[in-house]
């Protein structure tokens, strides 16, 4: 094996957001907890969008879903553009080995994105929908990477590995009439014992839901374990590089479906003992986009020629003497942006999120908090609905981060603040200005990126399918 290039390991889960005790969360997670004790924790990794397949389209393209093409979920007839290039087909040039397990979420065609070979993957159709890729649970995965691995066991002549590895969990699945998380299949604890989520009231609905989580989320951690495990016994840990993400935040209300904080954070945790030292963490701004650029670097492999939206972060991994160029090309990021367009209905929007602001533009005349079908019909979904359907959703939204982490206080509607105070030489700043300055800045990135939202409204290539009677008018 080249030994200045690493295995590399990536474990991406469904609806996660960074709810981890290495995060902070009331919660047991120690083989994922690992990761951060033995190598990095991103404490401000956000995600492009906080839905699957457009997250999933650019991590694994390095730009964002109106820039490849993934404005809605693969199974809705979304497709990436022709000309994308992705991680699995790029590392495949640069020697790598690749392999997929589990779920993938980008095409129905997983044969199409450059595996060698393919694993435990299931057709990706309209009929699987809403939880998709049910049979890819963590654990039955988490087996199938071990034994691959056991069997093919690599040496030192052997090629470097890319093993995408992805889980069914923490997603909801349809059952008795509404949306949960399988509480009597994953030995959820009862719901009188869970803490509850910051973002949220504490109300039964909320609670029973959680509860669930945590029990799903128990199975997630221990099928990690089983991956870590497969790499110590055939001897490869420390040529390795593990990560582990999600593609947003969990499926609750005022998370997932939504361009607050809790939909679009993720957990993003690197180890790779041979070159990164444990226990550290970074707090950098750092974009998925970004992740898929640091490891083409980080394998010597080509990049695509279409225009990356990402920005390697390889110097950060660096912790006193890793053996890489502790300078680099590494820009830091100011701001990072996310959106959405399509879902189980239109929901157009954007974001601009810098270490203190937040501002959202709604392109759409939609209830004041979305869901997604799968929270909407679900326990806590229940207990939020007359709280969030009875406005509408401003068209434009501005959070000062640092006076309102949780996003409460709309500072563009009437009857909020004009002014705010800040602790540099600045004084007060115009709530106006902040507006006109982010608003500036995200046309500016929309138009540079050419998002179709621009020219109107987005029309899937299934219009017609989806809507029968009203043909070709759209």
């Amino acid at each position: 094996m080249t030994s200045d290039r690493p295995n590399i390991v990536l474990v991406h889960c469904h609806d996660l957001g960074t709810y981890l005790g290495c995060y902070g969360a009331d919660v047991e997670t120690p083989h994922i907890d690992s990761l951060a004790t033995d190598g990095v924790r991103f404490d401000r990794h956000f995600v492009t969008a906080p839905q699957c397949s457009p997250s999933r389209a650019s991590l694994f393209t390095g730009r964002h879903p109106h820039q490849n093409g993934m404005l809605g979920l693969a199974h809705g007839d979304w497709k990436l553009g022709p000309d994308e290039r992705v991680l699995p087909d790029l590392l495949g040039d640069a020697g790598y080995e690749t392999h997929l397990f589990g779920l993938q979420h980008i095409t129905e065609y997983p044969d199409q994105l450059g595996y060698d070979y393919i694993h435990t993957e299931q057709p990706l159709t309209a009929e699987t929908s809403p939880a998709v890729h049910e049979t890819a649970r963590a654990n039955d995965v988490a087996d199938e990477f071990a034994s691959v691995l056991e069997s093919n066991q690599p040496d030192e002549s052997h090629d470097p590995f890319f093993a995408s590895i992805g889980f069914f969990e923490l997603h909801r699945v349809e059952e008795n009439g509404g949306f949960g998380f399988e509480a009597d299949r994953y030995d959820a604890p009862d719901p009188e014992d869970v803490a509850p989520l910051e973002f949220l009231p504490d109300e039964p609905g909320i609670r029973s839901d959680i509860a669930e989580i945590n029990g799903m989320l128990g199975a997630l951690d221990e099928a990690m374990g089983t991956v870590l495990d497969a790499l110590e016994e055939v001897g490869v840990t420390d040529e390795t590089l593990v990560v582990f993400t999600t593609e947003h935040g969990l499926a609750m209300p005022r998370a997932k479906g939504c361009c607050f904080d809790p939909g679009i954070e993720g957990a993003l945790l690197m180890r790779y003992p041979a070159r990164i030292e444990g226990e550290r963490t970074v707090d950098d701004l750092i974009s998925n986009v970004d992740v898929f650029a640091t490891l083409l670097e980080l394998a010597d492999a080509p990049m695509p020629e279409t225009d990356l939206a990402g920005r390697a972060f390889t110097s950060l991994l660096v912790g006193g003497g890793g053996g890489w160029d502790d300078e680099g090309d590494y820009e830091p990021r100011d701001r990072i942006f996310a959106g959405m367009t399509w879902h189980d209905r239109y929901n157009p929007m954007r974001a601009i999120r810098t270490e203190r602001w937040k501002y959202v533009r709604n392109f759409w005349h939609l209830p004041d908090i979305y869901m997604t079908t799968d929270i909407y019909c679900s326990a806590a979904g229940r207990e939020m609905h007359e709280q969030f359907y009875g406005d509408q959703r401003a068209y434009e939204e501005l959070y000062d981060l640092e006076a309102d982490p949780l996003e409460q206080e709309n500072l563009v509607l009437e009857d909020t603040p004009d002014r705010v105070e800040t602790p540099d030489q600045n004084g007060n700043q115009a709530v106006a200005a902040v507006r006109e300055r982010l608003r500036a800045q995200l046309v500016d990135w929309m138009s540079e990126t050419n998002d179709p939202l621009l020219d109107g409204p987005v029309v899937p290539s299934d219009w017609e399918k989806i809507h029968p009677q009203m043909g070709d008018d759209r």
